[in-house]
This record gives C-alpha cells, sequence and structure tokens, in this order.
C-alpha cells in the first residue's frame, strides 16, 4: 500500500514537472514570435492550474505521512516529493514572470536580436527535465551532471547583462526594455538553481547524502 501510494504522487509529480516545462517553453516562445495569446494562457490560465496540481501533491504527501509512517528512505523520498513540489511551483511563478516582462517587450521596438535568451532557455529547460529524470530513475550520477550545468546558466546570464549594460550605458531609451530582457535572464537562471535544488535532493533520497552548498568538496574527495 504504501508503495502504491509512493509511486501515484511521483506520477503526479512528474505530470507536474512536464506541466512546468511546458509553461517555459510558451513564455519563451511567445518573446520570440510576439504572440500575445501563447503569453496570456501562460499568465491566466497555467498559473492556476499548476497551483491546484501543486495543493494536490501537498496534501497527498502529508496524507501518505499521517498514514503510514513511513521511515528510512521512503520518508526521505515523500519528503523529497514534497520538497520538489514546492519547487515546482516556484518554477511556474518563474514561468508567468517571464511572460508578463515578454508581454512588454512584444509590444515595444525590439532592443535587439534574441540570441543568448534562446540558448539560456533551451539548456535551463533541459536541466529541468534532467533533474526530473534523475528523479524517475533515483541515478544520482545524472544528477551530479545537472549541477554541474549551473555555471553555463550563470555565464549566459553575465553575458546578457554584459551586453544590456552597453547599451544602457549608450541610449537612455532602452533602460527599461534592457532590464526587462535582463528579468527574463534572471528568472531563467532561478528556474536553473531550483533544478539543481531538485538534483540535490535525488542525491540526499537514493543516498541519504546531503551536498547542499558542499558540491565542490564531494568533487574534491572524489578526485
Amino acid at each position: 500500500m504504501l508503495e502504491s501510494a509512493i509511486n501515484e504522487a511521483k506520477q503526479k509529480v512528474v505530470e507536474y514537472s512536464i506541466f512546468a516545462e511546458k509553461m517555459i517553453e510558451k513564455a519563451i516562445k511567445g518573446l520570440l514570435e510576439k504572440n500575445r495569446e501563447l503569453l496570456e494562457e501562460v499568465i491566466n490560465e497555467d498559473e492556476n492550474q499548476a497551483n491546484r496540481r501543486e495543493i494536490d501533491i501537498e496534501n497527498q504527501g502529508i496524507t501518505i505521512i499521517a498514514r503510514f509512517s513511513p521511515k528510512a528512505k521512503e520518508l526521505r523520498t515523500i519528503l523529497m516529493i514534497l520538497k520538489m513540489n514546492n519547487d515546482l511551483e516556484r518554477i511556474c511563478d518563474h514561468a508567468v514572470d517571464i511572460a508578463e516582462s515578454a508581454l512588454y517587450l512584444i509590444e515595444r521596438p525590439q532592443l535587439k536580436p534574441f540570441i543568448d535568451i534562446p540558448r539560456m532557455s533551451t539548456l535551463t529547460m533541459q536541466m529541468l527535465s534532467d533533474a526530473i529524470d534523475s528523479f524517475i530513475e533515483e541515478d544520482p550520477s545524472k544528477a551530479n551532471e545537472v549541477v554541474k550545468k549551473d555555471d553555463i546558466i550563470d555565464d549566459f546570464r553575465d553575458q546578457i547583462l554584459r551586453e544590456l549594460i552597453t547599451y544602457m550605458s549608450t541610449d537612455m531609451n532602452t533602460i527599461e526594455r534592457a532590464l526587462r530582457i535582463l528579468n527574463i535572464a534572471r528568472h531563467l537562471e532561478r528556474i536553473a538553481d531550483l533544478s539543481t535544488n531538485i538534483c540535490e535532493d535525488v542525491i540526499y533520497m537514493v543516498e541519504g547524502r546531503n551536498i547542499k552548498h558542499h558540491f565542490t568538496l564531494m568533487e574534491d574527495k572524489e578526485d
């Protein structure tokens, strides 16, 4: 009974993660294609669905703990499901924020061609997808690979910031648009951070090892 309940909760988390990934994809596609309908769908419809999923999974996780009093790995798994649920809700919030900034941008002259934002979003969504795969497969090595990609996302953010500073310093009329683009990059960065959090929790779930804030130390020990 406990195993069945956990598997059902895990499936709901997987479905939630796919939904969150689609929200990000729609927000970026709406920006690149100047598609107001897609962006409003993320803001006005998807956010409400995401919140309902979050509440449903939270209630199910609490019920499992109260009913079965799980121990050891089963307890770690349920705690991770609840933590992932919270992370996914925050990821969906970031997707909404991206869509809101995109709505502002598509109504105004384009500041610059979007080159790094699409690349950054592609890697961010891949990190989220791989993080969920590591959870499904209970694969700490795959989780570690996702954690290592976080630095690449930071490099994208820094590159976007440097370029936008150049625009803002030469023409004050670009400042608001530049800040909106930077806002999108920062939300993508936060999504990548939350995907990294999921992977850290996978390692804890499978191995009972907490690597938060200690990833570089762990690498040193393995060398």
